[in-house]
């Protein structure tokens, strides 16, 4: 098939990538002319496991191609996905300005009937306003699906290449059959395409990230309790992750979500059901402990210190929201260095991938170290935000000659608590009260 994906974002970059990987001729539409002259090259904005690769290798076919000019690609495609930002409005709903647009210059470009695909993140009611302002602007035929993602950060070209479900919201059987065959290549294992109409697809999208965000948030305030009567939140983790009805993903305790999805559309439906009259006091109670999360992990530091951090060196270990991704929007580091740099602490940090985004954050008021163990170099305490492969199992040893002070404050309970005792560091985690081993 012929398509055109417009935004070249984390999802259309990926989504045009791997549609391009199964033969399609896909054209990636995009406004920043830097970004499309580096993706011309084969330099990648985004950090994504196996995106370039597969980027450059379409390419050099013939099979991917970067463009400024929306109409062109519309006119040469017979499906067209919008995938531009939707971003946080500041009463909490999703901003469809980007999509409005791009939908307006559709109709604009149309020539002949085309499947209109939202691949954005947005609201219920959506392709409803997309349908009204293309059809102002041409009588020709066309139709609106909705066509959420459900792509990890980190593991997003897998979860494309071999999808767990495809969710197709369509209200028209002809375009219905061409999204069953443009996904078809991608299912041949068995997973299911899910037809339902669009309003629901719509809404799937929200319900699902929502319903994780919750999950998150219920573990945190679990381990948050335990740690105030002296039960280990691992243990209770692992009892309650063998009830096959409650399942073992997203229920780690740690410093709480962030990123692009979940905090936002967490916040969309609150909106969605203020504005339709709805209470939403779960999801509300869910971003408020998401929120207090980090600030707790704050306070931990504080009391170790008896409140006074003022010239003390922290170095920080993770500063991407997740690893295996650049992205650092919405991310713990950015609170929990932020409130230490309020109450005089340095912060010394490493991070494989973030470097380039945090400088945009942070400036100069941080350092930035060349690798884990130079962030450590007469540090007071380490604190480990970001679980990176490369920090699971590092030398303890060498770590303890390298620090002022061996204190490691661990936000996603990474290491073995015992261990790290005999070897006499400090060790303050998620859920559990700090057992301290001989102070050095």
């Amino acid at each position: 098939m012929k398509i055109c994906v417009i935004g070249t974002g984390y999802v259309g970059l990926v989504a045009g990538t791997c549609l391009a990987e199964m033969g399609n001729e896909v054209i990636c539409v995009d406004k920043d002319q830097r970004k499309l002259e580096q993706l011309s090259k084969g330099i990648i904005p985004i950090y994504e496991p196996g995106l370039e690769e597969l980027i450059n290798a379409n390419v050099g076919e013939g099979r991917l191609t970067f463009t400024d000019n929306l109409q062109a690609a519309v006119k040469k495609s017979s499906v067209c996905f919008i995938a531009v930002g939707t971003p946080q409005g500041e009463d909490g709903s999703a901003d469809l300005s980007y999509v409005l647009d791009v939908a307006s210059s559709i109709g604009e470009a149309l020539n002949d009937y085309k499947v209109i695909v939202d691949k954005s993140t947005v609201p219920v009611g959506t392709a409803e306003k997309v349908t009204e302002i293309i059809k102002s602007k041409t009588d020709i035929d066309f139709d609106v699906v909705s066509n959420p993602e459900f792509l990890k950060q980190g593991a997003a070209v897998e979860d494309f290449l071999k999808p767990d479900r495809v969710v197709i919201g369509s209200n028209s059987q002809r375009a219905t059959e061409i999204m069953q065959e443009l996904y078809s290549p991608f299912l041949r294992t068995g997973n299911p395409v899910i037809i339902m109409d669009v309003k629901s697809a719509e809404m799937t999208k929200y319900a699902a990230n929502s319903f994780l965000a919750v999950k998150i948030s219920y573990a945190n305030e679990i381990a948050n309790i335990c740690e105030k009567v002296g039960a280990n939140a691992e243990m209770v983790r692992i009892g309650m992750c063998s009830d096959s009805r409650i399942g073992s993903q997203f229920l780690f305790a740690g410093l709480g979500y962030g990123g692009s999805c979940f905090p936002k559309d967490v916040k969309a439906m609150i909106k969605t059901a203020k504005l339709n009259g709805c209470s939403s006091s779960l999801l509300e109670a869910a971003d408020e402990t998401n929120k207090k999360q980090r600030l707790l992990f704050v306070d931990k530091i504080l009391e170790r210190y008896e409140g006074n951090i003022e010239g003390k060196t922290f170095a920080v270990w993770g500063l991407a929201f997740k690893p295996k991704t650049n992205d650092m929007r919405e991310a713990p580091s950015i609170t929990i260095i932020n409130e230490l740099l309020k109450r005089g602490a340095k912060i010394k940090a490493y991070d494989p991938k973030a470097f380039d985004l945090a400088r945009t954050i942070f400036g100069d008021k941080i350092e930035y170290s060349n690798s884990a163990y130079d962030a450590l170099n007469d540090a007071d305490a380490m604190l480990l935000l970001t679980e990176w492969n490369e920090f699971r199992r590092p030398n303890f040893d060498k770590i303890k000659t390298l620090m002022k002070h061996c204190v490691i404050f661990d936000g996603r309970n990474q290491y073995n608590e015992e261990r790290l005792i005999q070897k006499g560091f400090e060790y303050y985690c998620i859920g559990k009260k700090a057992k301290l081993g001989a102070i050095i």
